[in-house]
């Protein structure tokens, strides 16, 4: 667990292989509740080597002067990134109206 929301990561290694590898984050919110977005590859055990890349938003929580993990959502794919921000995209520009 991080103290600080610079030090939260999702790297995970198992057995000295880096599992998860974060590649950029981006911190939507801070505070009590943070919710950050990260970019990772997974390690494919079957190929020998890092899947294209992801993206999961992760919300956590600040007690006892420590961030816990509290939800995630997965984006599953290049295409369903576009989706969401097709969607966002097209309701922001309706309360622009």
């Amino acid at each position: 667990m991080a103290s600080q929301i610079d030090d939260i990561t999702i790297n995970y290694k198992e057995d000295d292989l880096l599992v998860v590898k974060e590649l950029d984050k981006t911190v939507l919110s801070k505070g009590a509740w943070t919710t950050i977005i990260f970019k990772y590859q997974q390690w494919d055990k079957k190929k020998e080597e890092y899947s294209p890349e992801r993206f999961t938003i992760r919300r956590y929580r600040k007690m006892n002067g420590q961030y816990t993990p509290q939800s995630k959502f997965n984006i599953s794919s290049v295409d369903q990134a576009l989706k969401i921000i097709d969607a966002l995209q097209g309701w922001i520009n309706n309360l622009k109206k």
